[in-house]
């Protein structure tokens, strides 16, 4: 099985924790050289010095700024690029239910996670049709298949993305370009912490009281670990994943009722 990324360059956004981090890492292991995307420059020369191998690179933006994104990444395609493998990763909104959501919070999401998505992929799509090669991977939640409670405006968003990922991936399979989507489950990150306080802080118990309640709906028994999604997510980005597109790949221990 061919998973030689030796030859591919790699955009990682979100990339200085979590999911994001341990993407960039796995597909640094595999040979491809990544630039990470993310808003703390401290942290993105941290993450970046410590990658294996390559000659990494980083842009510091925050995804809440679209039209100064749109500029830094467009500049660093045209002096760096192609690029063969784009992986779209955003922190989630806060919890809340859909009821008390005020429009600015979908503004903001959609923003955040879908026009950014379209800016990264516009921004790299001329060089992955030009090199026959691409891998457009965008991280983003079970909730796509099955609705989180007290996630509304997640919920929402994340499903918007779905569905622009789907078309995209109709659009672009004739240039050897796949576009899919990782569905992480209940995953050891900040994000998910936070959420456990904040979830916590509204029913007026405590964090463990919603770790633990989580948990029991997972048969796996217990919180997957950032790199078992970036294991998925560097073997969708290989040659050897060159026939799956369009899809949604759950991860997340079976918590999912839904086929």
């Amino acid at each position: 099985m061919n998973t030689d990324l030796s030859e591919r360059k790699a955009i990682v956004c979100g990339s200085t924790q979590g999911m994001g981090r341990a993407a960039a890492e796995e597909l640094a292991i595999l040979g491809a050289t990544v630039t990470l995307v993310a808003r703390n420059e401290d942290s993105l020369k941290t993450v970046r010095d410590a990658l294996r191998g390559g000659d990494h690179q980083a842009v510091c933006v925050d995804f809440g700024e679209t039209d100064i994104l749109e500029k830094r990444v467009n500049s660093h395609v045209e002096r760096d690029g192609p690029f063969h493998i784009l992986v779209n990763n955003t922190g989630g909104p806060p919890p809340g239910e859909i009821a008390d959501a005020e429009s600015e919070e979908f503004l903001d999401a959609f923003s955040k996670h879908l026009l950014c998505n379209q800016i990264m992929t516009k921004a790299v799509l001329p060089g992955m049709k030009a090199e026959g090669y691409g891998r457009i991977i965008n991280i983003i939640s079970t909730s796509v298949k099955q609705p989180i409670v007290n996630l509304g405006v997640s919920n929402t968003t994340r499903g918007a993305v779905a569905s622009w990922a789907k078309t995209l991936s109709r659009e672009v399979a004739s240039f050897g370009i796949t576009v899919n989507n990782i569905l992480p489950g209940t995953t050891n990150t900040a994000r998910l912490h936070s959420l456990f306080a904040e979830l916590a802080s509204k029913r007026g118990v405590k964090s463990k009281d919603i770790e633990e309640e989580w948990l029991s709906e997972i048969p796996a028994g217990r919180i997957a670990e950032p790199k078992e999604i970036a294991f998925v997510i560097a073997f969708l980005a290989s040659p050897a994943a060159s026939y799956i597109n369009g899809i949604n790949l759950p991860v997340d221990g079976g918590r999912l009722m839904c086929l």
